[in-house]
């Protein structure tokens, strides 16, 4: 049995790691709570605690000088950080103190879930089950990953003004080197193998090449390869790469795909040469292949490619993978379109795509309704502009995400059921990110990455589908004029919320309307 405390001025990030630790690990361990640095500090002189979750934020004696006294008191224990500002400077600072780990808030389930695991097995290796070189070695794979995720992960996926990219760089000494994105997909990936399998494939790769490794998403994970500019040849540092894809077939699984982009020495251009590499990886076989950016192989070679990229499209939907449905939504309407497939077999296509994603929906969101649905079929049936087909096919796939998404984030996590039913109940309303988040007792920032990582979609877009989508139903169900209907749904301009509703729908309020 492990004594865990959960160390955090929030009381609802207590109740979020205890039922997700609690949940994972029942029979495993005892829970304890403290609300402030000095009353953690008490616990740890008086129990035998072997794991903390600390938050850096606390009113009085903060995170970090909490952990300096603890670690004199009791220096094998176990310090996990937590924290959601200025990430890059408390990260460094926490490892110097001989933390185990450090978690952005808001926290993710599956991180939590590993991180607590990976310092249980630390614990057992420290009791005698492990040996001395593995316990370094686990320590090691905590530390350093860390790190280079978030630099990872803040370059790609986020658009945070504050993120610092040229600390980064120097902290990585990899500044003025040239680099490549490579994008690792690999099969059979599950909850039970995740962790050894990265475990391998960090190791091999780091033995090959100098590089950043990300985490796992999905059955993914990316690989920035580093290079000096001083004497570089794409054309050796390719064979590099190609010398290691075979490494990771013979060592860790076959039927791995990787997509690798161009290089660059422009640190700017990550995201370009990450959507290269996806677009390389979503070319490859399902017997594996790699291929590289320059490569002129992006043509659509027969129709079962094609059929191929719409059965990955759906699967990539129930995975809940947005960026990845938005690559195959692209790849098989480019597809459908070389191929000169008749527009009406497109169309018949989408819905085909819509019935099916529809389906899934419901069986993870049996409440789930939409109206889009009803009409999917007229208005496919009335446009011909392939790309305005697309366009509306991605939308109705994303608004059905979005959906799977509440209900899995509603059933797990209680700031987000809170703030959902305050949003339900107060629609019209002046709501706003800083307002939620005193409602809730969290910080905005807090709440804005709990929305983006747990639901897939800012707080603002969420909260603009929720009042759109409850516009549409009382003008469906009601016979209140549309100015009323604006402000009844939080709204001051109604030309605004004209235009809001067309965008996302497709037609005006009031088209919408004479339709029905």
């Amino acid at each position: 049995m492990y004594n865990v405390l959960l160390t955090d001025d929030e009381q609802i990030v207590i109740d979020s790691l205890s039922f997700i630790i609690s949940k994972n690990f029942e029979g495993m361990v005892n829970l304890k709570t403290a609300l402030s640095g000095t009353e953690a500090i008490d616990f740890v002189t008086k129990h035998n605690i072997d794991i903390i979750f600390m938050d850096i934020n606390m009113p009085g004696l903060n995170g970090l000088d909490t952990v300096s006294c603890i670690k004199k008191i009791k220096p094998d224990i176990i310090i996990i950080m937590l924290s959601a500002f200025d990430r890059f400077q408390y990260a460094q600072e926490a490892v110097n103190l001989g933390a185990f780990k450090y978690i952005t808030k808001p926290v993710n389930r599956n991180v939590v879930i590993q991180t607590v695991q990976s310092a249980i097995d630390f614990i057992e290796a420290k009791r005698g089950k492990l040996t001395e070189d593995k316990e370094l070695h686990k320590k090691l794979d905590f530390v350093s990953p860390m790190i280079e995720s978030d630099f990872i992960y803040s370059s790609l996926f986020e658009n945070d003004s504050s993120f610092d990219l040229d600390t980064y760089l120097d902290y990585f000494n990899i500044k003025n080197k040239c680099y490549c994105c490579c994008c690792f997909e690999i099969p059979n990936i599950n909850s039970e193998n995740q962790f050894s399998t990265y475990t391998t494939l960090r190791d091999l790769i780091k033995s090959e090449i100098e590089c950043l490794v990300s985490s796992f998403i999905m059955n993914r994970i990316i690989v920035l390869y580093t290079v000096e500019e001083k004497n570089f040849s794409e054309e050796k540092e390719q064979e590099k790469i190609k010398k290691l894809f075979k490494l990771l077939n013979y060592k860790v699984s076959a039927k791995i795909k990787c997509g690798v982009s161009k290089f660059s020495n422009d640190w700017e251009l990550i995201k370009d040469l990450y959507e290269i590499a996806i677009r390389c990886l979503n070319q490859c076989r399902n017997e594996g292949e790699i291929r590289f950016g320059e490569e002129e192989d992006f043509q659509f070679k027969n129709q079962n490619n094609t059929l191929e990229f719409k059965k990955q499209l759906i699967l990539r939907f129930r995975q809940g993978d947005s960026s990845g449905v938005k690559s195959f939504l692209t790849l098989y309407c480019s597809g459908l379109v070389s191929s000169n497939t008749d527009l009406n077999k497109i169309k018949n296509s989408f819905f085909d795509i819509i019935i099916t994603a529809r389906n899934i929906t419901l069986e993870i969101n049996e409440s789930f309704y939409s109206e889009s649905f009803d009409n999917a079929f007229e208005i496919l049936s009335k446009e011909n502009d392939i790309m305005m087909l697309k366009d509306y096919l991605q939308k109705t796939l994303l608004e059905y995400m979005t959906a799977i998404a509440s209900r899995r984030t509603q059933n797990e996590n209680p700031i987000i059921k809170k703030v959902c039913a305050y949003i339900n109940d107060n629609i019209a309303e002046d709501i706003s990110l800083e307002t939620m988040a005193d409602y809730v007792n969290v910080s905005s920032f807090y709440l804005s990455k709990l929305f983006k990582e747990e639901m897939g979609v800012t707080f603002i877009n969420f909260l603009s589908d929720r009042r759109l989508e409850k516009s549409r139903q009382m003008l469906k169900n009601t016979s209140k004029s549309i100015k009323e209907i604006t402000a009844e749904t939080g709204y001051n301009d109604q030309n605004y919320f004209s235009r809001l509703f067309k965008n996302k729908f497709g037609v005006s309020p009031t088209e919408f309307r004479n339709q029905l």
